[in-house]
């Protein structure tokens, strides 16, 4: 995580602090479940309960002598305790601290960003019913297609985002787990107790099979669900930084009154912010690739995961953070030029309407291919040599609708009027 891509939020969460912190409370609540379960003496768990927090810079000293960090925390944290050190890290293997601890950090870090994602979801469906009705060129293949409506194009990510709200929903609960079992997952030195007992009050689930870690498949899904997230917000970006370039511009980022677009040309005002969202995408998509990769570990273990997942899950988290927070100012400031919409629409000179008018000739007795021809035909001299393509079809033999027919074809509300249903939908739906 870099300075320039953090939120305090995230970055609290994956501070060495709050790690060791969390490791702290493993290794307390082992001590307490053996105090539970008679193995233990009470003033041992109460000695560790109130030892004072690893400091970082003491934990990285003894590392370097150890070589091993859990074994550094360990001596530091048994070594401060009045009495009873002899009880920390009693019957456990790094792992079953490491992993456990990851699991609260894990937990936390998606209950952020799903809070984001819910903040955004809000922002999203609120400007998608002020612009249900705000008439704009549909767009395929980045060509003319026909009318639309901005809010109907909003509708779309809206629902999008609910999809991505359910699919970090179950990569927090999946990665949500941790493990009190032993070097190879046998619980041969804590029995099970000791495990529900932490991981009950750690508020997480348990693995149920655990080999010495939990299984990395489980933080492959959070890291796929980031970079579907992640995606989401770049399609969302594209077609923002689409509708801002100079020859449409429909949409805009706001644009503060000192700010400068560029240090050369002064009328320069980009989408600078989308941009960024979509450069963040990439590297989320990447971190998903290292959380696939990470799965196959050899036999009950190896640390072939370790250095990657130590860069890639703070990282991913806290980058989807930023991504979603730029996201939510972006959307929430978004200038929408309505008139310039309608001014797009007209320049289509009815090239937009040629489905419509296609409909009403094959309802009229036209085969499906004369039809088309017909329409066509009109539709590629109105390209090439200019006019529109109501007048060119008025003029035309084989057009045999009359101007009132036309006119119906001719009508932007005629593209939106069924489009009610997916606004009742999205109505419906709460994160």
């Amino acid at each position: 995580m870099i300075e320039r891509y953090s939120l305090p939020e995230m970055a609290a969460v994956w501070s060495e602090e709050r790690k060791l912190a969390v490791w702290k409370e493993v290794e307390s609540l082992v001590v307490e479940a053996w105090v539970e379960l008679g193995v233990a003496p009470t003033e041992a768990a109460e000695a560790v309960r109130r030892a004072p927090e690893v400091d970082p810079v003491a934990w990285k000293e003894r590392e370097a002598v150890t070589h091993h960090d859990v074994a550094a925390f360990v001596d530091l944290l048994a070594g401060s305790v009045d009495t009873g050190g002899e009880w920390v890290h009693f019957g456990l293997t790094s792992s079953d601290v490491l992993d456990t601890a990851l699991g609260v950090l894990l937990r936390d870090a998606a209950d952020l960003v799903l809070e984001r994602i819910k903040s955004l979801f809000g922002i999203v469906k609120e400007r998608a019913f002020e612009h249900r009705n705000t008439v704009m060129v549909g767009r395929t293949h980045g060509i003319w297609a026909e009318p639309t409506s901005f809010g109907l194009k909003l509708a779309t990510w809206a629902f999008e985002l609910e999809r991505d709200f359910r699919r970090m929903q179950a990569g927090r609960n999946s990665v949500a787990v941790g493990k009190i079992s032993g070097a190879v997952g046998t619980y041969a030195h804590t029995p099970p107790q000791v495990e529900a007992f932490v991981c009950d009050r750690l508020g997480i689930g348990i693995e149920p099979a655990s080999t010495q870690v939990t299984h990395r498949d489980r933080h492959a899904e959070l890291l796929t669900a980031i970079a579907l997230t992640g995606s989401s917000l770049e399609r969302f970006a594209t077609e923002i930084r689409h509708l801002q370039r100079s020859e449409v511009r429909e949409v805009r980022e706001s644009f503060g009154s000192g700010q400068k677009g560029s240090s050369a040309m002064p009328h320069k005002r980009n989408p600078i912010a989308s941009e960024n969202v979509t450069g963040i995408a990439r590297l989320l998509r990447g971190y998903a690739s290292v959380g696939m990769e990470n799965v196959a570990l050899w036999h009950e273990r190896d640390i072939s995961h370790s250095s990657a997942e130590r860069i890639a899950l703070p990282d991913a988290t806290g980058l989807l953070d930023y991504a979603l927070a730029r996201m939510n100012r972006i959307v929430e400031g978004l200038v929408v030029d309505t008139d310039r919409m309608t001014t797009n629409l007209e320049a289509t000179r009815g090239l937009v309407y040629s489905q419509a008018v296609l409909l009403a000739l094959t309802s009229s007795g036209h085969s499906r291919d004369d039809a088309y021809r017909i329409v066509q035909r009109n539709a590629m001299a109105t390209w090439d040599d200019g006019g529109t393509l109501r007048d060119r079809l008025a003029s035309d033999p084989g057009c045999d609708l009359t101007d009132a027919q036309l006119g119906e074809c001719f009508s932007a509300e005629r593209f939106l009027r069924n489009t009610g249903v997916v606004f009742d939908r999205l109505a419906a739906v709460e994160l």
